[in-house]
């Protein structure tokens, strides 16, 4: 198998010494070996679901019984436990098979190693992963990793590192971003048919007007228009240069005084022959 491609970590808070003063905002390590009874472990458990699933409530059907009885019977650590949480079929569907690989990488680093990933180079080398083993081999590559190992060991429930703003990563992200909505778009529209058309329409509609409201139709329609430009330089050269009279709008110079005008009158006189006749 070829190496994974080189990548070079960026300046990020957790790989920076703090100097700060704990408070609140900081994360509280859920830590096995610190737990006294049955509820200690209830606290553990709990945590490691909105750590690893991400959601703001955790349904029944969520649950991973089997795993939640191991633990409380100090049967597996921690690090296994959140391994079976990665793989199981909750955080497949709520993550994986909603998302891309690259969207996937970034999720799941945030989650398991509680820092994002390191720009597109890093969520391209992982998703390497993804495509050769799957998601339970890219599972145990994170767990199994020296820096989860450094940073959590096996009997603490990961966290978000160094957070000095905004919220905890587990409760910003979506759970799908642009790229799947946008496919279930295209999968939407792509198997509309003629006749699911006709059921919803309303009335006696010919066949072309209906095959016209199929959005897929639609958008290759739009997309083959071809809008005329409008040179601006050109079309006011155009207009200047054309011989075209133009009337004289302006206002007349209105005289001042009576606007009465004696009428002019036509004399007898007027039609009589300038030359006397003898």
């Amino acid at each position: 198998m070829l190496p994974l491609l080189e990548v070079n970590p960026k300046t990020q808070n957790q790989r920076v010494n703090g100097y700060d003063v704990m408070d609140e905002d900081d994360p509280i390590k859920y830590r096995l070996a610190d737990a006294r009874g049955p509820e200690d472990v209830e606290l553990i458990i709990w945590a490691a679901y909105r750590q690893i699933f991400g959601e703001h409530l955790i349904l029944e059907s969520y649950r991973q019984k089997n795993l939640e009885s191991q633990l409380t019977n100090r049967a597996i650590t921690v690090a296994d436990f959140i391994r079976g949480l990665g793989k199981s079929d909750v955080y497949r569907r709520l993550v994986a098979d909603t998302n891309s690989n690259y969207r996937l990488v970034d999720i799941t680093l945030k989650r398991f190693l509680g820092r994002s990933s390191y720009g597109k180079d890093e969520q391209i080398s992982q998703s390497i992963i993804i495509a050769t083993k799957g998601l339970h081999g890219f599972i145990d590559t994170i767990v199994d990793s020296d820096e989860y190992r450094e940073n959590f060991g096996t009997d603490i429930v990961p966290f978000q590192r160094r957070r000095l703003e905004g919220r905890p990563f587990n409760l910003v992200n979506p759970r799908y971003g642009d790229y799947w909505r946008n496919r279930l778009m295209s999968l939407d529209f792509a198997t509309r048919s003629y006749y699911q058309v006709r059921t919803y329409s309303a009335g006696d509609l010919d066949k072309k007007v209906i095959r016209q409201a199929i959005p897929a139709n639609f958008l290759t329609m739009a997309q083959s228009l071809s809008t005329p430009q409008l040179d601006s330089q050109r079309h006011v050269a155009r207009a200047t240069s054309s011989a075209i009279a133009v009337p004289d709008m302006s206002r007349k110079t209105v005289t001042t005084g009576s606007t009465v005008r004696r009428p002019s009158v036509a004399l007898p006189y007027r039609y009589l022959p300038s030359t006397k006749k003898v």
